[in-house]
């Protein structure tokens, strides 16, 4: 595996590491740069560990890789038993790592474009649950700060990072619709948009502030009185799925495709819909234009 190399960035108080004894300073220095060009913490964790792991494998400069090496490592991790849409991601980050050395001139040519990607199913179906599970998920969550959490991420469509990210100062009243109010979140790559929330979930959130300050977090921990932190939530998630009987694997990501697809299901115009996710691509929003687990075309037919 060769020696753990520093890399002199700090992510939230710990070090990325880079495993590779041969690469040389500059080609290491390139590597730093881009985990570091990630806006998001996560994103940046992710990104080092996949450098790592795929450095720690090659054991060769970037300079003197081939398209074999990079092929080499997909079978690697196929063989080693990691599902298609893991090794799809760390495929991905390779790809990028690559794509930009050669961009940068660090390689002569861009020898992970053409990898071959695992064949992903399309699973999305299987993550939306009805609207009336939906809302009973939320109304027979007994703990005030859950059940405005969960009203949130499926009300408005967050994200887990977005949610967590909260402070009591993103919460402001709609100047013009009495008895509604807005909520400023950040989105991926640090891409702001401002959510409408219903009269139903401006209460609930009103009535959980209390006395907290604009800065004090929104979802406050019980345990250390900061933000909520993306684990935490998924917990709170899958017991709240336990309590009327959905799915064990059901996550927050799930109330996001749920909101999607209710939202059309309701005749909420598709750039509505997209805009209120934060989607980059109406395309992405269209996915689930065509997940309808319980209408089909055959229905119309007269067999």
């Amino acid at each position: 595996m060769g020696d753990l190399v520093p890399v002199e960035a700090a992510v939230e108080g710990t070090v990325l590491e880079v495993v590779e004894p041969t690469i040389p300073e500059e080609e290491l220095a390139f590597v730093r740069r881009w985990i570091c060009s990630k806006r998001s913490a996560h994103t940046r964790r992710a990104y080092a560990a996949d450098a790592r792991d795929f450095l720690a494998f090659v054991q060769r400069p970037l300079q003197d890789l081939t398209h074999e090496d990079v092929q080499d490592y997909a079978a690697d991790l196929e063989r080693r038993g990691l599902a298609p849409r893991t090794r799809t991601r760390r495929l991905s980050a390779i790809r990028a790592l690559l794509t930009k050395a050669a961009a940068r001139g660090h390689i002569a040519q861009d020898v992970g474009g053409d990898v071959a990607m695992p064949m992903l199913e399309d699973v999305l179906a299987e993550r939306i649950i009805p609207e009336e599970a939906a809302l009973r998920l939320i109304h027979l969550e007994p703990h005030p700060r859950d059940h405005a959490l969960l009203r949130l991420l499926y009300g408005a469509g967050l994200r887990v990072s977005e949610a967590c990210q909260l402070a009591w100062r993103h919460l402001k009243p709609h100047p013009t619709l009495p008895g509604h109010g807005t909520i400023s979140v950040h989105g991926k790559g640090g891409k702001p948009r401002t959510v409408l929330l219903s009269a139903g979930t401006w209460r609930v959130l009103l009535a959980l502030r209390g006395a907290a300050g604009d800065e004090d977090p929104m979802f406050r921990s019980r345990k250390g009185g900061g933000h909520l932190d993306p684990a935490t939530v998924r917990r709170i998630v899958k017991r709240a799925a336990a309590r009327v009987g959905l799915s064990e694997a059901l996550s927050p990501h799930w109330l996001r495709h749920a909101h999607a697809s209710h939202a059309l299901d309701n005749q909420a115009p598709i750039h509505l819909v997209k805009e209120t996710l934060g989607h980059a691509s109406i395309a992405t929003t269209g996915k689930y234009l065509h997940v309808r687990p319980n209408n089909s075309s055959a229905l119309a037919l007269k067999v």
